[in-house]
């Protein structure tokens, strides 16, 4: 899902500002860092290979032929944390300057930023009381490889200790919404060899330059399972991963009430599920005993149990939902367990959203394929039409490929096999990684994880004329969302340039007729609001939107 206004952080944090200057009890969490004088913290020196690939011992980061990171951490968790901050330590400041910069921009002022930083402890107070002792122990790692230039914000432990909630509070932002996804699942007779095969894109966006240091990591460590998972520079948590026992895990966002304290972040939740269970009854019963403070469904697939489950936590409610009679599971985000069957927020997604939308296509999709094989499954992740293969315009959020995901990742958990995504979104090269074989040999260099035979080529979108078109649509776009609230002035002839960038995106017409009610030329607004109510427009709220600027330009024009 697309950002839709980022000063929706701001208004969070000013409602609960009076709160914060009043507060106590915050001391505690922000003195709270984690005791590692038990932990060995020796590591290698880390050793330059060339300008984008590292070595520290057995560890390695190396960006691949497609431009993405492979990270190799092994140790104790301490030493996983600074193994990580040591190799990833450029890219990992680069990564928090292309979040935090966001910061400075909406809250220029030096006195509102020490507010914000009051704000952030006051919200953070119990969350250090939700992580495991090891996760903290591997942030504090991590953190001493972090920038200083943002310490205004929170120090640097406590600020990438803050950075794992950012997931869980961008879904709760009502118009801030970071993360959406689509989910399957497909076994027995459903898929080519009979074996368990999913598939899932995670559209999370944090803008451009976030989205480009993608991170495939595979972490060895000393107590626990072994594991892959797709992040980014800064991230310990999972959102979509994979272990040795072909335990996989991804999440799915519910629809949240705004949070008004931080307990266990989702993606360390997912930490723990992908390091310690093998099987889903073992994912069910970490779930349990966490704390969560947003809505979320974590697609569980198990090579032992031979299907897949979603587990759905919230703040205060908690369900397991199974197929019954049927070898597929889809997931996107609304909640489909008994636990949640008169569940208000989840019963309004589905009649609001375009998460019912997106289920509907996927179903779609799966039924058109009798038997699923790897590239059947990449194919739908890359799929970007609207049912029934309408053209709804590229980057409408009832697509499946939204054109904006940060990845897209197929698993193959009995074989231990996975393929992941390179940019742009998912339509690189999905590249092909077994578990097996990195975590094989302890004593290997672990600069070519990969299995280049098995990966998937590029989709052909990318280099057409209408992939052009597209990124030059979301480039003019903002410009025209940023001329309709600055009062600048766009020429017709630019207006219409735009509309052929993406003519069957009802978005764009939208945003050409609020430009034109803003300038008060009302003809040209209602036409434009009348084109687009003849496209695929996303969500029932912004139907409800385009409505009532039909019905006012109506009144004015006495029609």
């Amino acid at each position: 899902m697309k950002i839709k206004n980022f000063n929706c952080y701001t208004s969070f944090l000013v409602v609960i500002l009076f709160a914060t200057l009043t507060s106590c009890g915050i001391s505690k969490s922000i003195h709270d860092i984690p005791d590692v004088s038990g932990y060995d913290a020796t590591i290698s020196e880390k050793i330059t290979i060339n300008d984008s690939t590292f070595a520290s011992g057995n560890n390695s980061f190396a960006k691949n032929e497609y431009g993405s990171y492979e990270l190799f951490v092994e140790g104790n968790a301490y030493q996983i944390g600074l193994n990580t901050g040591l190799l990833t330590e450029d890219l990992f400041k680069t990564q928090e300057h292309a979040f935090l910069s966001k910061v400075d921009e909406l809250v220029p002022s030096k006195f509102k930023q020490y507010l914000l930083r009051k704000v952030l402890a006051f919200y953070n107070r119990k969350m250090y009381l939700h992580i495991p002792e090891a996760y903290k122990a591997e942030i504090l790692g991590l953190s001493k490889y972090a920038s200083n230039d943002y310490n205004h914000i929170a120090e640097e432990y406590l600020r990438v200790l803050y950075l794992h909630g950012a997931h869980d509070i961008g879904h709760a932002m009502q118009d801030l919404m970071l993360v959406g996804c689509s989910s399957f699942a497909a076994w027995g007779n459903k898929t080519e060899d009979g074996q368990l095969l999913i598939g899932r894109n995670l559209d999370f966006y944090a803008g451009d330059d976030f989205a480009k240091n993608k991170i495939v990591a595979f972490v060895n460590p000393t107590e626990g399972y072994k594991f892959m998972s797709v992040t980014w520079p800064g991230m310990i948590g999972v959102v979509s991963g994979m272990n040795e026992h072909g335990l996989t895990v991804t999440i799915n966002a519910g629809k949240s009430k705004i949070p008004w304290i931080a307990k266990t972040p989702i993606s360390i939740l997912n930490r723990e599920i992908l390091q310690y269970a093998s099987t889903i009854d073992e994912a069910i019963a970490i779930a349990k005993k966490r704390q969560v403070f947003v809505s979320e469904s974590i697609f569980v697939g198990s090579a032992k149990d031979k299907k897949a489950i979603t587990i759905e936590v919230s703040p205060k409610n908690f369900g397991v939902y199974q197929v019954e009679n049927t070898n597929q599971l889809i997931c996107t985000n609304h909640f489909q367990s008994d636990a949640y069957a008169e569940d208000k927020n989840n019963i309004k997604a589905i009649a609001e959203s375009h998460s019912a939308y997106r289920y509907e296509r996927m179903e779609e999709l799966l039924a058109a394929t009798e038997k699923l094989n790897v590239q059947d499954a990449v194919a739908i992740l890359r799929n970007k039409e609207g049912l029934h293969d309408k053209a709804i315009g590229y980057g409408n959020e009832k697509a499946l490929n939204q054109l904006l995901a940060h990845h897209g990742i197929v698993f193959k958990p009995e074989e231990r096999q996975v393929w992941v995504s390179s940019n742009p979104y998912q339509l690189g090269a999905f590249v092909a990684y077994d578990l097996d074989e990195v975590f094989a040999d302890a004593s290997a260099s672990h600069l070519n994880l990969s299995i280049p035979e098995l990966t998937i080529e590029a989709d052909a979108f990318q280099f057409t004329e209408a992939y052009k078109n597209y990124e030059a649509y979301r480039i003019a776009s903002k410009a025209l969302q940023h001329a309709i609230s600055n009062e600048t002035k766009i020429s017709s002839e630019k207006l219409t340039e735009t509309i052929q960038l993406n003519p069957e995106y009802w978005e764009v017409y939208y945003l050409v007729g609020k430009y034109y009610y803003e300038k008060g030329f009302y003809t040209a607004a209602l036409h434009a609001f009348e084109t687009a109510n003849t496209k695929e427009i996303t969500t029932v709220p912004d139907q409800e939107e385009l409505d009532k600027y039909i019905k006012k330009i109506k009144r004015k024009l006495n029609l």
